[in-house]
């Protein structure tokens, strides 16, 4: 099942229990603006080449649309538009003010050099720039873009409108960037799992945890459950996968990543079948790399207590199903994950306020968002007799559908 008709069918669970309108449902689903335009640049070597880039704006009943932009190769519509959804209800989840986009442009960056990065970021800018804004929308770093990318639109974008520095987030601190915004996603996950093992007495330390994917998210996520006391026994990366069955030394691993560029050599741990990592013994897995990596072949052999969606929709709905016959529990991806939109939320606040925060307080705020919206999807847990998907899902589409009904869609 793909990305849009898993979220598709989540999002058709959720309103159903809500008891929404088929009209007010039917309308939710639909985006509210899908934008593709084309992007003509002179290569270094003077030949012209054309890229489409796109942008989907789902829905902005809650406030100014927000998502990233990716640049690579296979650039699905259907996957965008999925993640555009995934924002609307991610955002609502974390009660900020925004809805959900999504957008990028069909290339593979590695083909390109630095100054034609630069030029086609700066076309497609000038294409979209009346339809993106510090109160329309406010794109952010995805797959293949970076602080750069970012820097790049804030520079094009203020030609057209003067300096504003709120139109893009995930920026160089030098440029109006948060502090805190790099180590953002890994370590909401982080306060994400604490809140839940608050409810079950438990806390991190002495747990033990697996996590597949070892780049931004998964390093931080790593870093933050190691300085808790919780116990790291196994990491993957595209490079290969590695386990210590006594807890990885994280510090030096982060080091040793650093230096060579890879995991397969560390010292302080043995290599192991990184499709063995999933179902390797332990109390919380973190898929913190790509989507549909537990499905209905390996669900039935996963042997973490606990799942940590640090991905984007690391679980197909089939294997939920297993999993939760099993009793494993999933916190989803819809909530996990949701530091790095709340600190993204936190920079465009700063900006526009012209005042920014240190970071402890941009942490401090972190985990009083992940904590709320904890509390609040249990509730909706509890109304509804439902998992923690479906708390999550109903709680960010029915705080969407109030906002629409308040906003009088129908007139």
């Amino acid at each position: 099942m793909n990305a849009l008709a898993a979220t598709n069918r989540n999002f058709q669970r959720a309103a159903r229990i809500l008891g929404l309108d088929s009209k007010l449902e039917k309308s939710l689903l639909i985006p509210f603006r899908e934008i593709k335009v084309e992007c003509t640049i002179p290569k270094d070597d003077g030949t012209l080449v054309s890229y489409v880039g796109f942008r989907i704006q789902h829905d902005n009943a809650r406030g100014p649309m927000k998502g990233g932009i990716r640049y690579h190769p296979e650039v699905d519509p259907d996957e965008v538009n999925a993640l555009a959804q995934l924002m609307t209800w991610k955002t609502a989840v974390a009660d900020i003010p925004y809805g959900g986009a999504k957008g990028g442009i069909g290339c593979n960056p590695r083909d390109l050099s630095i100054s034609e990065l630069e030029r086609l970021t700066r076309v497609f800018t000038q294409k979209i720039h009346d339809l993106i804004g510090i109160q329309r929308d406010v794109p952010a770093p995805d797959m293949g873009t970076n602080a750069q990318t970012m820097a790049w639109i804030l520079d094009e974008y203020s030609k057209f409108h003067g300096h504003s520095p709120a139109v893009v987030t995930g920026k160089p601190i030098d440029l109006g960037g948060s502090l805190g915004r790099e180590a953002a996603t890994g370590l909401g996950c982080v306060y994400a799992t604490e809140a839940l093992f608050a409810e079950h007495g438990k806390t991190i330390s002495g747990h033990t945890f697996v996590i597949q994917g070892f780049g931004n998210v998964g390093t931080w996520a790593a870093k933050s459950v190691h300085e808790r006391g919780g116990k790291v026994i196994a990491v993957s990366d595209v490079t290969g996968a590695i386990r210590n069955p006594n807890g990885i030394d994280i510090p030096a691993l982060l080091q040793h990543k650093q230096d060579n560029g890879n995991l397969k050599e560390f010292p302080g741990a043995d290599t192991m079948d990184p499709d063995e990592l999933l179902v390797h013994e332990c109390d919380v897995l973190m898929p913190c790399a790509l989507g549909g990596v537990i499905n209905k072949e390996n669900a039935g052999d996963v042997k973490a207590k606990y799942i940590i969606e640090a991905a984007n929709h690391p679980t197909d709905p089939e294997a939920d199903e297993i999993l939760s016959k099993k009793g494993v529990v999933i916190l989803p991806d819809i909530y996990a994950n949701a530091g790095g939109v709340t600190v993204s939320y936190f920079e465009w606040v700063q900006n526009i306020q012209g005042f920014m925060w240190d970071e402890d307080k941009v942490n401090h705020e972190l985990k009083k968002y992940m904590t709320k919206s904890f509390r609040d999807i249990k509730a909706m847990c509890k109304e509804h007799n439902c998992d923690l998907r479906m708390g999550a899902f109903t709680l960010g589409v029915n705080r969407v559908a109030r906002a629409t009904l308040w906003r009088g869609w129908e007139a």
